[in-house]
């Protein structure tokens, strides 16, 4: 990775890890932890009274996004959602509730601090279905085809290689699945420089991608039906939006594309109800373990 590249993550890390530690130790025991400093376009304002207050008040406090993905990923029973940079775990929660017990809500986050946010949260929220794994969004600790909706929250215009994001995403998405984010778009007239004007990259600003530049991307790695659909105003030309786009089904007659029923990380079937030990001396953990692999759960 490029040294600017490779400083820019580290900023961003640096800046979420901070927010981790102030919802975690700045609150006042009577009123809840204090809420991240965010202006009107983004964080927890953006949900429905009710979402939060179904939550615990330290995942509320740590919403830092740009909308609200699970009101426009059209959830169902029994779904595999994976949220992209999934911070103290609001999103996550709000999907696991959504996708019922026989489903399964991931969350993918760089940031030690926010993935013990995150399962501080899980456990007061009593969610089970839930699992959060460290990684990053251009390199997805999960085997192909294993989710059906991927959702974010204003985290991939923070992402230095973005091709390679949404390349990770079509790979995970089983065929039929589906994108549903938030995410901030820059107008198609605005330069990169215009755009870092107007705000710096871990502000969700300066990295955005312009309304065309986000539609080919997702284009180019084999997105189908890519809609986007600006919301709110968060900068001069700049706007929160909701972006929405399908991994085709295969052709009929070309060769099916990988499954979760296939070999992987030592098991077969990972991340379903049925997967089983591919060496019959081993638990699954075991094998999971000895291969290194990254879906543990």
């Amino acid at each position: 990775m490029p040294e600017q590249s490779t400083d820019l993550r580290e900023t961003v890390r640096r800046r979420y890890a901070a927010a981790a530690v102030q919802v975690t130790e700045g609150g006042a025991a009577c009123c809840g932890p204090q809420a991240v400093e965010v202006d009107e376009n983004f964080g927890s304002t953006l949900y429905t009274a009710d979402e939060r207050g179904t939550l615990p008040a330290e995942a509320v406090a740590a919403s830092l996004g740009c909308g609200n993905p699970t009101a426009v990923a059209d959830l169902h029973e029994g779904e595999r959602v994976l949220d992209l940079g999934s911070g103290g775990g609001i999103d996550v929660l709000l999907s696991a509730r959504r996708v019922g017990p026989t489903g399964k809500a991931y969350g993918l986050d760089m940031t030690d601090e926010m993935l013990q946010l995150a399962l501080a949260n899980a456990e007061k929220a009593q969610v089970a279905n839930v699992e959060f794994l460290k990684g990053t969004i251009e390199a997805i600790p999960l085997p192909g085809g294993t989710i059906d909706v991927v959702i974010s929250n204003c985290v991939i215009n923070l992402s230095t290689d973005k091709p390679a994001v949404f390349a990770e995403t079509f790979r995970v998405l089983r065929p039929g699945g589906r994108l549903g984010i938030s995410d901030v778009v820059a107008d198609d007239t605005l330069t990169p420089a215009q755009r870092a004007e107007r705000g710096d990259y871990v502000g969700c600003i300066a990295g955005a991608l312009s309304f065309t530049e986000y539609r080919e991307g997702l284009e180019a790695a084999g997105f189908t039906g890519v809609e986007i659909t600006p919301t709110h105003p968060v900068a001069d030309g700049m706007h929160s939006a909701v972006v929405r786009a399908s991994k085709p089904l295969p052709v009929e007659g070309t060769a099916p594309t990988a499954t979760s029923a296939d070999p992987c990380c030592g098991v077969d079937a990972c991340c379903t109800d049925a997967e089983t030990s591919a060496d019959p001396a081993l638990t699954v953990t075991e094998s999971k373990s000895a291969a290194g692999c990254a879906c543990q759960g």
